[in-house]
This record gives structure tokens, C-alpha cells and sequence, in this order.
């Protein structure tokens, strides 16, 4: 069969925010007379707790969509951001509803408004395993028993069902035995299309896909495929990206995700760059492996089976990573050193897929695992400026050159400090250099077997030279210590 993805993918930049912690605004007047404001919220800067909110909103968001735009960003996808009794909001109460907390519809559809004038596209967190005790059909279950009309939604074991004694087992179906989180009964007709209604109805509103929460946990057979068909006859260009940490061989056939979060590229690339300095302490609860250490070998056979797992179609709308709400944050995973933090960013940008940045990575915000890594974004006075700016440089160069989006990917040299690949698309070709020793490095490359012409540098501050030895042309790169740097 012949694959197709959205093309836009291919081009895009994505940031992940997680709505509760980005930024906090007032709506225009003279709406604000009608917000809903909550008054029992966590203090801004504090740390985050697991229960706590602190109140970010859609207005906040769209206060900051031109930090988000002058980044060089044109793609969002929000964690979930339904009516929920929880500040992630994977306990969802109503499919329908914005959380208010958030602003509600009203805020969501302004900010997708100025979103879309932005040119940024905008993908949502569809949670359709299991969903929170508050959601109506579940929460009549809890009133009134057996008789419920919605019964088969759930999958309910023993009665009377026990929904918050922890004394009691969880006596229904329910997310790895969390009972508050009831699981759907995908089996039931009326959940399935339920399910579907929802996911068309936000794409009529104006998003421009679904992030799929635990989609390996549906079962049924044909769900996903039948997911996708009625996704893309509304929107064909519709992104479906599925959560699956492990290879997705399974989800990539072209019948169901057009690709998932790229894990294996981050837990590659992450003991690349960092080695030793990777803290496992930090690592070692989600289930992804960013160790042992990978030399510049390793890793390029790494990469070369992770590069024919899929389809090409498939590979350039993964969406590849660094860190997210399931990890611990970038810099805190690194130990602190922006040097792994610089390499593991570089070689996300010149991978072929999606780049997508957690929201703070870019300037350097810290935090350990749930709910630390959920801070808050910070204010310019913390922001790291020159990591700030090496973003923006890469971005920028994504965006200038195809061969950075759409360009085939070909290791070219590796030993054990020095890996060098191509990216080429058409005449376009650029070459990407890494070295992660100490201690700077010197490599000259025959031009019979480095049949590259480079002309200049155009990111990192590496050089090379060309010279003659023995009547043959050779190519000489120095190198920094631990750096990457980009020529054409």
C-alpha cells in the first residue's frame, strides 16, 4: 500500500506544553466579568506538587504565542486540556468541555483563533482508554448500581463497585489497576462511536490532529484503523500520533498513526551525548533506557535500524524528543551539563521527523521526575540566553534547509569520538559533524571517499580545511571538545 502523511509534519517544529504550569492570563474585557476563576491555587514559583494546581490558562497561552512564533515554532500539541478533577487532566469528566480553569471553550477557541493567524498548528491529547470516576456515564454507574443505563460502557467485576475505599479492591476494569481511572469497554459499540464523535467534533472546531494516550492499551481489533478513516475524511492532513515507547512496527503499517513519540530516537541519542554524565536516578522509572553510554559506533548502528523500522513516509512525521511530561527534565537528566544538553539538541533538529521541545528545555528550566518536572515556566530573568539562542539558530536552519526535513539521512564516518552524517535532498546536502571527547579532535577525510564538495559552516565552531598529500585532496575538520557543527 502507499503510505501518506501529513506534509505539514514534515515541516513542523512542535512544542508540548502541559496547560496548568505555561503561563496564567486574564481574558479581554469585557469577558472577564464571566471568567471563572479558581481561589485555592498553589503559589505560582512554588514547587508543583502532585494534586496541586496553579492555574495556567489559554489566555496566558496566548500571551505568550509570540515567544512561541519568534522561537521559530509553527506546531503545539497540549497534554490534555478537557474538564477533569486533576491539573494534568488525564482524568477526564467531559469530552466536550474545556476545562474552565483553563478559560473554557470560549478562551480555547480565541487562543486557536490567534494560533491559527500565527500559522501554528494546534494537536490535542485524546485520552480515550480510560477517562476519570466524574465522567457521567461512569459516575451514574456509582449512583444507581446495576441499574445503570450505561452499564457496558465500563467493565464493572463485582458489585457493589468501590471507587474510592482503598481498603476495597478496585473492583472494575480500570488504567494499570488505578481506580480512578476507570476504563472504557471498547468492545461496546456505543463507546467506540462515542469515542469517534469526539475526536470529529474537535477537528470541526479547527485542531489539526490528536496525540493518542496509551493507544497500545485498546485492544479491539480495527479501532485505531477505524479511528484514522474518520479523522482524515474530515481533515486528510489531520496528524495522528500515537504514545508508544517501544518499537511501533504494530501502529505504523499506514492504516492507524502517521507516527508515534520517538522515544527510541531519545533514549539513543540522550546516551550518546550525555555518556556517563546520564543520571539514572532520573531515568530509570519511565520506560525508556538512555543508557548504558553509546560511542559514535554504537549509536550510528542504532540509528540505522531505528531508520528501517518504517516506512520513509513514517519516518519523516515521527515526532522525536528529547524530554516530556513523562520524563524528568532535559538539563536535570544531564546532570546539569549544558554540553549534552547542546549535542542530544543539535542531532534532534537534523534527525529526520519532527523536532518537538518541552516547554522551558529551551531556556534551561530544571526539574526531576513527576511532579518536579512540571514546573512552571520561568520568568526571562532565569532563562538560560544562550541556550535560548542555540535553539532559535537550529530552528532557524530547520526551517532555511529541506535537506533538514525531507532529506534522505546517511552515516558517513564513526570511530570512537567522531560520528558525521549527510542529510540530502536533491543538490541541497548537509553535513553534520559530532564530536564527544574532551579533547578536541582533528579528522582528515579523503575526498575518494568523502565525495562531498563542502563550501562553507553554517552552525557550531568547527572548521576545516582542504588540502593536498601525496596528489590526493583531502578534507581536515577541527574539531571542539564535545560540540556539533553543521557545513554545507
Amino acid at each position: 500500500m502507499v503510505i501518506k502523511t501529513p506534509e505539514w509534519v514534515k515541516d513542523a517544529v512542535f512544542y508540548q506544553i502541559f496547560p496548568d504550569r505555561f503561563s496564567m492570563g486574564k481574558p479581554p474585557q469585557p469577558h472577564y466579568k464571566n471568567h471563572i476563576k479558581a481561589n485555592n491555587l498553589e503559589s505560582w514559583h512554588s514547587q508543583p506538587t502532585p494534586q496541586g494546581y496553579k492555574g495556567g490558562n489559554f489566555w496566558g497561552i496566548i500571551d505568550k504565542l509570540d515567544y512561541i512564533k519568534d522561537l521559530g515554532i509553527n506546531a503545539i500539541y497540549f497534554t490534555p486540556i478537557f474538564q477533569s478533577t486533576c491539573n494534568h487532566r488525564y482524568h477526564t469528566h467531559d469530552y466536550y468541555q474545556v476545562d474552565p480553569l483553563l478559560g473554557g471553550n470560549y478562551a480555547f477557541q480565541e487562543f486557536l483563533k490567534q494560533a491559527h493567524q500565527r500559522e501554528i498548528k494546534v494537536v490535542l491529547d485524546g485520552v480515550f482508554n480510560h477517562v476519570g470516576r466524574g465522567f457521567f456515564f461512569f459516575n451514574d454507574i456509582l449512583e444507581n448500581g446495576p441499574f445503570s443505563a450505561w452499564l457496558d460502557w465500563f467493565k464493572v467485576e463485582k458489585w457493589p463497585v468501590s471507587a474510592y475505599d482503598g481498603s476495597l479492591p478496585a473492583n472494575y476494569a480500570s488504567w494499570v489497576g488505578n481506580r480512578a481511572l476507570p476504563q472504557f469497554n471498547h468492545n461496546n459499540p456505543q463507546v467506540r462511536e462515542y469515542i469517534m464523535q469526539v475526536a470529529e467534533y474537535w477537528l470541526h472546531q479547527g485542531i489539526d490532529g490528536w496525540r493518542l494516550d496509551v493507544p497500545d492499551q485498546v485492544k479491539v481489533e480495527g479501532f485505531w484503523q477505524e479511528f484514522r478513516e474518520r479523522v482524515k475524511n474530515i481533515n486528510p492532513e489531520a496528524y495522528i500520533v500515537g504514545e508508544i515507547w517501544k518499537p511501533a512496527e504494530k501502529w505504523l503499517d499506514g492504516t492507524q498513526f502517521d507516527g508515534v513519540m520517538n522515544y527510541q530516537f531519545t533514549e539513543a541519542t540522550l546516551a550518546f551525548a550525555g555518556g556517563d554524565r546520564i543520571l539514572r536516578q532520573h531515568v530509570d522509572i519511565p520506560p525508556y533506557y538512555p543508557y548504558p553510554p553509546l560511542n559514535p559506533r554504537k549509536y550510528a548502528q542504532r540509528i540505522h535500524h531505528l531508520l528501517n523500522l518504517y516506512d520513509w513516509e513514517i519516518t519523516l512525521t515521527q515526532l522525536n524528543l528529547l524530554a516530556s511530561h513523562d520524563t524528568a527534565r532535559l538539563l536535570t537528566i544531564a546532570g546539569g551539563d549544558i554540553k549534552t544538553v547542546e549535542i542530544a539538541t543539535l542531532l534532534l533538529f537534523t534527525f529526520p521527523g519532527a523536532p518537538s521541545i518541552y516547554y522551558g528545555d529551551e531556556v534551561g528550566l530544571l526539574g526531576g521526575l513527576d511532579p518536579d518536572s512540571r514546573r512552571v515556566f520561568p520568568p526571562p530573568q532565569s532563562w538560560n540566553q544562550d541556550l535560548l539562542k542555540y535553539h532559535k539558530n537550529l530552528i532557524q536552519l530547520r526551517h532555511k534547509y529541506i535537506a533538514l526535513r525531507r532529506g534522505n539521512y546517511q552515516p558517513l564516518y564513526a570511530d570512537e569520538h567522531i560520528y558525521i552524517f549527510s542529510r540530502k535532498y536533491s543538490e541541497e546536502t548537509i553535513i553534520v559533524i559530532i564530536n564527544i571527547d574532551t579533547q578536541p579532535r582533528n579528522i582528515t577525510l579523503n575526498l575518494c571517499n568523502f565525495p562531498i564538495k563542502i563550501n562553507e559552516k553554517i552552525f557550531g565552531d568547527s572548521t576545516f580545511i582542504y588540502e593536498q598529500i601525496d596528489g590526493k585532496e583531502n578534507i581536515v575538520f577541527n574539531l571542539l571538545p564535545r560540540s556539533g557543527s553543521l557545513f554545507i
